[in-house]
């Protein structure tokens, strides 16, 4: 099945703006303000942070399941740092910090899940690209 989405772009770089949508929950406005200047609105760096925390917190808790540990719940924040490289604007940095309540399991082994999840996540996979991915993983 493939997912869409769309976006639609008026004006020049920094003084026009846009619209995007993704299903039927998911729509915003961005600009060069709300991308490079912390204006209000969204940016394409937040909507992969969101794709990858999810896709991270699926995988995770896939993971464990199989492992025969399922989860309570697994909570993820993605924080996706955008730097300029040669000039030219760059995701340099995914960080992941995931919090687990998973019964039956310690620390150390849902760490060890943690990191397989993120080389397994068809977003990390596609994000493959960026320099830095880490994963900061602790049990509640």
């Amino acid at each position: 099945m493939a997912a869409t989405a769309s976006a639609d772009w008026k004006g020049g770089l920094q003084t026009g703006s846009g619209t995007f949508s993704a299903g039927e929950r998911i729509a915003g406005e961005v600009s060069f303000r709300s991308r490079f200047e912390d204006a209000p609105g969204a940016n394409p760096e937040q909507l992969i942070a969101a794709a990858h925390a999810s896709c991270f917190s699926m995988a995770l808790s896939a993971a464990l399941e199989q492992a025969g540990t399922p989860v309570e719940s697994v909570s993820t924040e993605a924080s996706v740092t955008l730097r300029m490289v040669d000039g030219v604007p760059t995701i340099t940095a995914i960080a992941l910090r995931t919090v687990g309540v998973v019964p039956g399991i310690n620390q150390a082994a849902f760490a060890e899940a943690a990191q397989e999840a993120k080389a397994g996540c068809p977003v990390s996979r596609a994000l493959a690209g960026v320099p830095e991915i880490t994963v900061e993983a602790t049990l509640a």
